[in-house]
Formats: structure tokens, C-alpha cells, sequence
């Protein structure tokens, strides 16, 4: 499976793609869209660039789904609503190719590839390094965006049993079935 990580951001956006396969990952490529060469008030511009320039990753390297970051509340709500726009052209770039797109937080993706959640940017570079076998460290951004591939690799598969609800011995509902609410006790 090949899997195309996303580390959004309205300035630079960072990608990485790794194969996974019999749980072996292979690094296959890494890099940032940047949008720094326009007006930070050209936001039509930069949202065109991002989107165009994330359906170039994956027209070029074909990947079979997609992880991205989810966006945290900033103490700035401007920038969490830039961001936020600037995940959107992302999002819509990949699923008009048809690619699936999970989320994960910063937190399960530092735990992912670091072992906890308040690694340093330093620090998940060292270990997507050590984790796909580079020769040096990739940037902050890409690293992150290779971060969130990994752990999409190792997460994956139980969060999609999770959603289909077999993780626990249930049996995934049928299609065309609907799923029904049992009332629980209440005061």
C-alpha cells in the first residue's frame, strides 16, 4: 500500500509518501509546497497553488490513500481559520483524484513515531530517519508529513476494523443495513 502523508499549512505544506507492505516501510519520496513566493494576502492564489500543487504528488506518485493532520485550535483564531482553509483545498485536491483521507492528531502521531506526545520537531525527524532507513534528516514539514504516513501504516488497519466495527468481536453491519441507537438507562 502506498500511502501519502500531509503535514497541511497555508505557508508550506509538507508531503511524504511511503510504501508499506507485510509491515516494511520503504521511503519513496518527501518535499514541501510553498506558497511563500505570494502575497500572504492572495489567498485565492495559495489555496490554487496547494490544490494543484498536491494533485502534482499525487498524480506523480499514485498513492493508494492519504493521512493528514488535524487542525488544532490556535490561540490565533485567524490562523486556525487560514489553516483551516488551506486543509480544505488539500482535502478536496485528494478526493477528486479518489484517494481516501484519514486524520490524525499531532499527539497520535508523535506516539506513532516517537513513542510519546510531546516529542520535539528534532525528534521526529531522528526517528522518521531511523524508521525508513534515510541517509539524512528530511525538513520539519516533510518529516511531519512522513510521520503522519507511518502512523497511518501502523494505525490504519485497526482504525478502519474500529470503524467498521469488528474490533471488538462485532460484525461489521451489511450494506443497505441501517444501523439502529439502543436507548441506554438514563436519570
Amino acid at each position: 500500500m502506498r500511502i501519502l502523508g500531509i503535514d497541511p499549512g497555508l505557508r508550506t505544506t509538507g508531503f511524504g509518501v511511503v510504501d508499506e507492505h507485510a509491515g516494511v516501510l520503504r521511503y519513496v519520496a518527501s518535499g514541501t509546497i510553498s506558497t511563500q513566493h505570494l502575497d500572504t494576502h492572495a489567498l485565492p492564489a495559495r489555496l490554487k497553488v496547494l490544490f494543484e500543487g498536491i494533485g502534482e504528488v499525487v498524480e506523480r506518485y499514485q498513492p493508494d490513500c492519504a493521512s493528514m493532520e488535524i487542525v488544532f485550535v490556535n490561540v490565533n483564531p485567524q490562523s486556525t481559520l487560514l489553516l483551516g482553509q488551506a486543509r480544505g483545498a488539500l482535502i478536496t485536491a485528494m478526493v477528486t483524484k479518489n484517494l481516501t483521507v484519514a486524520e490524525y492528531t499531532a499527539l497520535q502521531m508523535k506516539q506513532a513515531v516517537a513513542g510519546h506526545g510531546r516529542a520535539q520537531k528534532s525528534q521526529i525527524q531522528e526517528m522518521v530517519k531511523r524508521l525508513l532507513g534515510l541517509s539524512g534528516l528530511p525538513g520539519t514539514d516533510a518529516a511531519d508529513a512522513l510521520g503522519l504516513a507511518i502512523t497511518h501504516a501502523h494505525a490504519g488497519k485497526a482504525m478502519a476494523r474500529l470503524a467498521a466495527g469488528v474490533a471488538l468481536g462485532g460484525a461489521a453491519p451489511k450494506i443497505g443495513e441501517k444501523a439502529s441507537y439502543r436507548a441506554g438507562r438514563s436519570r
